[in-house]
């Protein structure tokens, strides 16, 4: 823990300005998902990527033998709006200031939320189409509280669909989305698992407090494939545990 809560304390000072601007990408590195530039060579790409490959506590993981705890419930007040941009690696919507996730104390100001196909996080060896990282940042500490959303294909979700017809095309491209609620995409069940871990993307810096909710949303399947056509395949591996506890609510 003490490792974990220097590193912590890096991102408040600022060693950490990828993060500080939350725009998770070492876009020097021009880091990819697959071959030279792909996850195996993340780590050894820039120096600041070295936990990549070096870290103990890295993400994602297959959500696999957890314990049963008495976890805090989540509150969630999340703002209509923002701005939905194609960054090359991901569509990403950045959101206005006053979005917040709560849990047992401590409050987290969502930054803005993302995409990955298929999941990143694996429940019991299975993966699911699409998974969405909201990404809320504690101002005291620098900690990010991520919260992923598993997508599977089934009825259209008003929200998604606004954002499916309003992908840019071209990286770098980018629009408003003003009509579009977070919390539609949200399901109706917040139970979750929890663990500690660390980005997905270089840097790959340990500074996640996770939760990833058990119940998936649905969306129509063709929005799926308006992100997979630009996205095929944008997910990081599982990784080991490390004989890290992961703890679910339910």
């Amino acid at each position: 823990m003490q490792r974990r809560d220097f590193i912590k304390g890096l991102f408040v000072l600022g060693a950490c300005p990828a993060c500080a601007q939350a725009d998770f990408a070492a876009e020097a590195a021009h880091w990819s998902y697959e071959g030279q530039s792909g996850p195996d060579h993340w780590g050894a790409m820039a120096p600041d990527n070295a936990a990549c490959s070096a870290g103990s506590q890295q993400s994602p993981l297959d959500l696999t033998g957890a314990v049963k705890a008495e976890l805090a419930p989540l509150t969630l007040d999340w703002k209509a709006g923002g701005k939905i941009v194609n960054n090359g690696h991901t569509i990403q919507v950045t959101v206005p200031e006053g979005s917040t996730l709560s849990r047992g104390g401590n409050r987290y100001d969502l930054l803005q939320y993302h995409f990955h196909a298929p999941s990143e996080h694996h429940v019991d060896g299975r993966s699911f189409p699409m998974e969405m990282h909201f990404v809320p940042r504690r101002k005291e500490t620098g900690t990010l509280g991520v919260l992923g959303v598993f997508l599977t294909p089934g009825a259209a979700n008003a929200g998604f669909s606004r954002l499916a017809a309003a992908f840019p095309k071209t990286s770098g491209g980018e629009a408003a989305v003003d009509d579009v609620d977070p919390n539609g995409l949200l399901p109706k069940e917040l139970t979750y698992w929890s663990y500690e871990g660390s980005l997905t993307t270089p840097p790959c810096s340990e500074i996640v407090d996770w939760m990833v909710l058990r119940q998936p949303i649905e969306v129509d399947e063709k929005d799926i494939r308006a992100f997979t056509t630009l996205y095929p395949m944008n997910a990081r591996p599982v990784l080991a545990a490390n004989r890290r506890f992961i703890l679910s609510s339910f």
